[in-house]
């Protein structure tokens, strides 16, 4: 199998699991609950290139991100650097993820979550809007058409955005079909874990008017981001280059060019010492 069947097999799998585990009627109990949802689409599309933050522990490609982080510190940080929301990565097997992550970031930080995972089960839905997640990242390369529609229409009744996230253009075709909102362009191929942030260019001039993008993966310098706000870019997703920042905050603030705050922290790190 490749990579991302080796993976949608596994989220299957786990999601059968912990629907023994929390039956669904308990997660709709818990819905009764829950705070009002934070509205993730509308941060990703105020002037400017909007920043997601991604708390991401491991991956297959990379192993070890930043052994030890802790998510309320990291997603803290991400919040003072100027990011616009968060991205928390719950898949366990290969990411070393979890729910108490999500959860963890709902209490530590005001930012919208998008809960990333290889969401395939509507029960994942009902479990991502318990445990804290404003948005969902729907993978259309993880799911046949008749699922990709009902996943993305239960969501909204649940009061959850959805990142639908494509990787070539047969994709984009297939997320245009549910008219998704908000598509994700990501330069990493997730069967063989290969990054061209080309790939975003290219798939960009088939966007119709009207939808935001948010374009992930490879990304880890101001540069980049001025490009990809250039070509009309609406947003990026960053992961392990903020993983790996020593400190975080300094990044998320060096990436948005946000030179004025990145000056005052250093000078309020000075004056501690």
């Amino acid at each position: 199998m490749s990579s991302l069947e080796e993976l949608v097999a596994g989220a299957r799998d786990d999601a059968r699991r912990r629907r023994e585990e929390v039956p669904l009627e308990t997660l709709r109990t818990r819905l009764g609950d829950r705070e009002g949802a934070r509205p993730f689409n509308e941060a990703l599309v105020r002037p400017g290139l909007s920043l997601i933050a991604e708390f991401k522990r491991r991956s297959p490609s990379a192993g070890e991100v930043r052994p030890g982080a802790g998510v309320a510190d990291t997603v803290r940080a991400y919040e003072r650097g100027g990011a616009a929301a968060l991205s928390i990565l719950t898949e366990e097997r290969q990411f070393g993820g979890s729910l108490h992550d999500l959860r963890a970031a709902r209490e530590a930080s005001e930012l919208p979550i998008l809960r990333k995972d290889f969401v395939v089960d509507p029960y994942q839905l009902y479990e991502s809007a318990a445990n804290g997640a404003d948005a969902i990242l729907l993978i259309v390369g993880a799911v046949r058409d008749d699922e990709l529609a009902t996943l993305y229409q239960q969501a909204r009744e649940l009061d959850l955005d959805c990142l639908v996230e494509v990787h070539d253009e047969a994709e984009l075709e297939r997320a245009l079909k549910i008219d998704a909102d908000v598509l994700g362009i990501n330069n990493r191929n997730l069967d063989d874990f290969t990054v061209d942030i080309e790939t975003t260019v290219r798939l960009l001039t088939d966007v119709p008017a009207g939808k935001a993008v948010v374009s992930e993966s490879g990304y880890e310098r101001g540069e980049q981001l001025d490009e990809l706000e250039r070509i009309g870019v609406d947003a990026v997703l960053i992961g392990e280059a903020l993983m790996r920042a020593e400190e975080p905050e300094v990044a998320v603030r060096e990436l948005t060019r946000d030179e004025e705050a990145t000056r005052e922290h250093y000078l309020e790190r000075a004056s501690e010492e």
